[in-house]
């Protein structure tokens, strides 16, 4: 599978993107699954909902929005994949984080549900016919096709979880 080119997304996406440098988005899923699960799960407790200027977010709650970010980027993924041309919104990111109360459960809670969306979603992919990955849909005023979806995933979660490790020094 060729890596999406630009115009299978729009250019906010090429932050996430370009991430990912790998021809196969699958193992690097994969991969980041393991690794990611494993980082956090490595996370001392007294990280968990420590804030670190400039950072906002405490660890906990840039997991969720991870997964949070992953559920909505699969759900339209899904539609794309099968066809169908509605245009979805965007999401607003900002009022996510304060709902989800993420600083409630512990790391390894959203360690855990990060897991099964993952596999969710690796599953997904999967399990898509080849003509799948090069259609495309609409979403947040911008065309994107199923491929670029799944490198954003891919690159959304590296973004975020290489700010984590480098606010512990990795």
């Amino acid at each position: 599978m060729p890596r999406p080119d630009p115009t299978e997304y729009a250019p906010y996406y090429h932050t996430y993107i370009s991430k990912v440098p790998e021809a196969d988005v699958l193992p690097v899923l994969r991969s980041e699954l393991a690794n990611t699960a494993a980082f956090l799960r490595g996370v001392p407790a007294a990280e968990e909902t420590r804030l670190h200027a400039p950072y906002t977010w405490t660890f906990r709650q840039v997991l969720g929005h991870i997964i949070d970010a992953e559920r909505i980027f699969a759900y339209r993924a899904v539609r794309f994949a099968r066809g169908d041309a509605t245009p979805l919104p965007g999401f607003d990111q900002g009022p996510y984080v304060p709902v989800g109360e993420f600083d409630r459960l512990p790391l390894s809670a959203w360690a855990d549900e990060f897991e099964a969306v993952r596999r969710s979603t690796i599953l997904f992919f999967e399990h898509l016919p080849a003509s799948a990955w090069d259609r495309r849909g609409t979403a947040s005023n911008a065309e994107m096709s199923v491929r670029g979806v799944a490198y954003g995933i891919a690159g959304h979660e590296r973004h975020h979880v290489g700010i984590l490790r480098k606010r512990l020094g990795q």
